[in-house]
């Protein structure tokens, strides 16, 4: 069963994610908003793809606030967790929004919040997990 890490600071928003990807996908989810508990997640290969949120009030990484764009950037400029697939989640979905973000965090994905079409945001997900 393919795993799909969640990355997100709203534990409402994690429970409609987690059971959509259940349901739905047929995933297997695990949950943070630690940024080292991201890097150590990755690093070890225990997800399949990694779903993160934009915005993380509670998110640190060595004493610094970071967000979802630093911790993705993080991941991409590792060569353990550069293929790793990451996609967007964000409730920023003004016009140029989606290219920025992609662009500065070298994100593999995004998918603007709230999710309306539950079926379109699994199908997306399926689509960037490796051997899916």
């Amino acid at each position: 069963m393919k795993t799909v890490l969640v990355v997100e600071d709203d534990l409402i928003n994690w429970r409609i994610f987690k059971k959509i990807l259940t349901k739905l996908g047929g995933l297997a989810t695990m949950h943070t908003e630690d940024a080292h508990k991201v890097m150590q997640i990755a690093e070890s290969k225990e997800a399949d793809l990694i779903l993160m949120d934009v915005s993380l009030n509670n998110s640190y990484y060595q004493g610094k606030a970071v967000d979802g764009i630093r911790i993705t950037q993080m991941l991409k400029s590792n060569p353990q967790t550069a293929n790793l697939p990451v996609i967007l989640v964000t409730a920023h979905s003004m016009p140029g929004d989606r290219e920025r973000f992609l662009q500065s965090s070298g994100a593999d994905g995004y998918i603007p919040k709230p999710v309306l079409d539950q079926q379109g945001f699994v199908n997306q997900i399926l689509a960037k997990i490796p051997n899916n």
